[in-house]
């Protein structure tokens, strides 16, 4: 079989350049159409594959039957890593242009190619746990001289460890998920607090990445071990509420102002996709002590957008651009160290980089970075402007990494702004 990350393959399948799901990608998701169960498909151009249609027609014997007949990919990613790569081989050779199995017998493509516009797509893996990182230093700079100013922007752990925290993997939801403004404990100044809607809800452009093979409570990993857990990648927004946070975090760290809601993409675009887009950490000084450090090209030149719809506009506008390659701690040393007191990993464990952040003003992976609190409130044209989020609001992540003729994308991660319901008095 040719790798499936050849830029030169083409499935007999149209696929736009642009269209963020090429034969090189093969995402996988969890999908239904009318009448008819969750199972799990993968994307190619404007069609979802039936991975269950396609098992029963015996054409992945590599996996068990009805491994694709679940409603999460939990058990597929327990079946590991020799599995998933036999897997997207088996689906890549089907799908190319001079493979005749699948393009010419009529009945079974019928059946087993669903337009993505008639389907339905759900949360794609069941949220064993969420953990949350800090991992961008531009990110964690401009934060940290907004709360705490210039010279002590930087707490002195940072750059000798990722620094993150546990989170609620109860309210992780799929693209397209309305988010309803929280409810929490407000102060201001000396007055005593009040509970009311947060006024500063914020986003936050993250990645996440999924753990389909799971580790043993007691023991560290290794960077060998580590990169066989990791399945795949998602968009994250990890939305915030600011001034709820600003009164709660002291001395734990965040709560309920993160604990509301969680958007992923419905597409988990698997590692081995992402092979070819490996790009250099930036230099990390000092050195991270020896369970830390690894070896190769450990993180991904993955192209990010913001797109923020207000409800009086007739089309979004893009206000932030970053990129997953600017990250100072991969993903790799996120999980290596998650792990390093003996914490158990589990399958569908979700790990969330934290805000990703560039050197530009345009970079800026949250409101509270693009607004500088705000005091800076950012200009969508046509008069409109935002210091933090308002009802109607609608924001859309995007974000691809760029090949040679294709792209391999993870679609978006959406979600629309609701009221908060009344204060209770």
């Amino acid at each position: 079989m040719s790798n499936p990350n050849d830029p030169s393959l083409r499935s007999f399948i149209d696929v736009a350049p642009t269209s963020d799901f090429p034969i090189q990608n093969l995402p996988y998701g969890v999908f239904s159409t009318a009448g008819a169960a969750r199972r799990v498909g993968v994307a190619i151009g404007d069609f979802i594959l039936d991975l269950a249609e396609i098992a029963r027609a015996g054409l992945l014997p590599e996996t068990p039957v009805g491994i694709f007949e679940a409603a999460a990919l939990n058990p597929f990613m327990a079946l590991g890593p020799v599995v998933w790569t036999a897997a997207r081989r088996r689906i890549s050779a089907l799908l190319q242009a001079d493979a005749p199995r699948l393009r010419d017998d009529a009945g079974l493509r019928a059946r087993a190619l669903v337009p993505m516009a008639q389907a339905s797509l759900h949360l794609p893996f069941a949220v064993s746990a969420f953990s949350d990182f800090y991992s961008s230093l531009q990110h964690a700079s401009n934060a940290g001289m907004i709360l705490r100013g210039p010279n002590a922007a930087l707490m002195p752990n940072w750059r000798h460890m990722p620094i993150g925290y546990n989170s609620r993997a109860s309210t992780v939801v799929v693209s397209g998920t309305p988010v309803r403004r929280p409810l929490g404990q407000l102060k201001t100044g000396e007055a005593p607090p009040v509970m009311g809607p947060c006024a500063k809800l914020d986003f936050e452009l993250e990645m996440g990445f999924v753990i389909g093979q799971p580790s043993t409570m007691g023991e560290m990993l290794d960077q060998d071990a580590a990169e066989r857990m990791i399945f795949g990648f998602v968009l994250l927004n990890d939305w915030s509420a600011r001034d709820i946070q600003a009164f709660e975090y002291q001395p734990l760290g965040p709560f309920l102002a993160k604990a509301f809601a969680t958007t992923i993409s419905p597409w988990v675009v698997t590692r081995e996709a992402l092979e070819p887009f490996r790009t250099a950490t930036p230099a990390q000084e000092p050195a991270p002590l020896p369970y830390l450090r690894q070896t190769g090209l450990q993180n991904y030149d993955v192209h990010l957008e913001v797109d923020l719809q207000t409800a009086k506009m007739s089309a979004p506008v893009t206000i932030s651009h970053s990129n997953f390659k600017y990250m100072y701690w991969s993903s790799l040393q996120q999980l290596m160290h998650h792990a390093s007191t003996g914490c158990a990993m589990s399958v569908g464990d979700l790990l969330g980089s934290g805000t990703i952040s560039g050197d530009d003003k345009t970079e800026r992976g949250s409101l509270l970075e693009l607004s500088w609190n705000g005091t800076e409130p950012l200009a969508l044209g046509d008069g409109e402007t935002r210091k933090f989020l308002e009802d109607g609001d609608r924001l859309t992540f995007r974000g691809w990494a760029q090949g040679e003729g294709y792209r391999v994308g993870f679609g978006e991660a959406a979600g629309l702004i609701l009221p908060a319901p009344p204060a209770p008095v």
